[in-house]
């Protein structure tokens, strides 16, 4: 029997579709101090092009899915699309997490070398240049008219998994849940790997748990670690780059059930 919360709570809180990976509830997570993050508020996934009719009803009828949060950079969007997605009743917003806003956001500049890269450090880039984006996903997040919402990169890994820590620190998830539901993608990389070699923006990715494609609990240890270090924990970042108090405040209510 698993001992760590967020492996235990696995079960549940995946979601399995034909042509879509990676793909599970944040709620069920336990909260300092008291409660569990909701279930049905947000979700986080790999890419959604390639879903399949089935795919997409089973997101907007019985996940209620309303808004799409697309942290793909903008050349990855034009090559890749939205597939079927691109002409549902949902409301997609491009947010791109990047390195840098001044960089110029091609994808091969996110990972210039992916067979040898420090995730923890690549982690910490991509958040001091996202600011105003992840700012802006919260806000999304905090409309009731907006949820369900769904977050997403290319692997639902990387950009996914800093957006993701973000939101379930801020929420009061401790440190080491956060780390397991990261690492929670080590059960779907291989097939995530598969479906994205074959699409032209992605083409020629290392083995599946190497190099960018690695999965440790350590990797997002090292990123929250920094983050209270240098800003103090992940409510603090968002009140520097712009979020309100009041907003804070309506966001952990989204996001916490305190029962």
């Amino acid at each position: 029997m698993p001992t760590d919360p967020a492996a235990a709570m696995a079960v549940s809180r995946w979601i399995d579709f034909a042509e879509i990976d990676n793909v599970r509830d944040l709620g069920g997570l336990p909260v300092t101090g008291g409660g569990t993050t909701r279930y049905g508020v947000v979700y986080r996934s790999s890419t959604l092009q390639q879903a399949t009719r089935a795919d997409l009803a089973q997101l907007l009828e019985p996940l209620g899915l309303r808004t799409i949060i697309d942290l793909r950079l903008p050349d990855e969007v034009e090559r890749e699309g939205y597939g079927l997605f691109g002409d549902a009743a949902v409301h997609i917003a491009n947010l791109p997490i990047r390195k840098s806003p001044q960089s110029s956001l091609a994808a091969r500049d996110l990972v210039p070398d992916k067979t040898r890269v420090d995730l923890t450090d690549l982690y910490g880039q991509l958040l001091s240049g996202s600011g105003d984006h992840i700012v802006e996903a919260v806000r999304l997040i905090i409309d009731p008219d907006r949820r369900s919402v769904l977050f997403h990169c290319a692997a639902g890994k990387d950009r996914t998994g800093v957006l993701a820590a973000i939101l379930l620190d801020a929420a009061g998830v401790p440190a080491e849940v956060i780390a397991a539901d990261y690492a929670l993608t080590n059960e779907r990389m291989q097939r995530v790997r598969d479906r994205l070699d074959a699409l032209p923006s992605y083409a020629g990715l290392p083995q599946a748990n190497t190099g960018i494609l690695a999965i440790t609990p350590q990797v997002m240890l090292g990123f929250l670690e920094n983050l209270y270090a240098d800003h103090g924990g992940a409510a603090k970042w968002l009140l520097a780059n712009g979020l309100s108090e009041a907003e804070l405040r309506e966001f952990r209510a989204a996001m916490v059930d305190p029962a």
